[in-house]
């Protein structure tokens, strides 16, 4: 039996990197998957490379509807939910002096407000099963300065902060749902490729270096994902797990 047999999860920015990492390795451990992206095209890839396990749902994150939608194509197709990964993100640099309103309200609506409705309506559908889990993608940006992405670095806290407390409101209400954050550091996503070309005029080469071995693969941090989405995590809630190789502390 694997890691997570019959669960049924949405993974939202599925298309490629983390996100199509963490589709394809739910579906090895047996879990039906809806994988939810703007890039429809690489996101039907990615749900017929998975088979008969998986739907693509076209689904921008930042819009009410769309996840009111999503979570119902989710119960036609499959009929429950279990698991959440709130993984889509984009890059939005610019310090506090260049950025302007819309950069941090652009960053807010995805990876905040986003992830803020994803946790609502899957917990309405959680805690009529029986309960689940959410996993949300944060960063290290949301515990180091990272000065030169300021719009990004203050919706990834957000993203922090807002797991706790959900975290803290699903055991009060004892819905058996749990809600931990995973932070990757630089791991080579199409997003990493965005962060060198933006960052190469004020970061030396060194820095832009995912990490000393080598190592930075998207599967790294979907095993963190499976880990928390997994009954292995039962008693891990409220949790920050970082993934990025000792990147942060040095």
């Amino acid at each position: 039996m694997g890691r997570l047999q019959d669960k049924v999860a949405i993974i939202t920015g599925a298309s490629s990197g983390i996100g199509a990492a963490t589709a394809e390795l739910f579906a090895q451990e047996g879990a039906k998957v809806v994988i939810s992206d703007i890039q429809d095209e690489k996101g039907r890839e990615v749900a017929a490379g998975i088979g008969e396990n998986a739907i693509f749902f076209h689904h921008d994150i930042s819009q009410e509807k769309d996840w009111q939608e999503a979570l119902a194509a989710c119960m036609k197709k499959f009929g429950r939910l279990d698991v959440l990964v709130n993984n889509a993100g984009i890059l939005v640099s610019g310090t506090v002096e260049s950025s302007t309103i819309n950069d941090f309200r652009r960053a807010n609506a995805v990876m905040v407000e986003g992830v803020f409705l994803g946790c609502k309506y899957a917990i309405e559908q959680m805690k009529e099963t029986g309960g689940g889990s959410i996993v949300n993608v944060s960063s290290v940006a949301a515990q180091i300065a990272q000065p030169h992405f300021l719009p990004y670095s203050a919706a990834k806290g957000a993203v922090r902060t807002m797991t706790k407390a959900i975290a803290a409101h699903c055991q009060m209400h004892k819905y058996n749902i749990r809600c931990n954050s995973v932070h990757p550091g630089a791991i080579h996503t199409p997003m990493f490729e965005e962060v060198k070309k933006a960052s190469k005029e004020f970061l030396p080469p060194d820095m832009l270096a995912p990490n000393a071995s080598g190592r930075a693969d998207p599967k790294e941090v979907a095993n963190t994902i499976l880990f928390l989405a997994s009954p292995e995590s039962s008693f891990v809630n409220g949790a920050e797990l970082v993934v990025d190789n000792a990147l942060s502390i040095q």
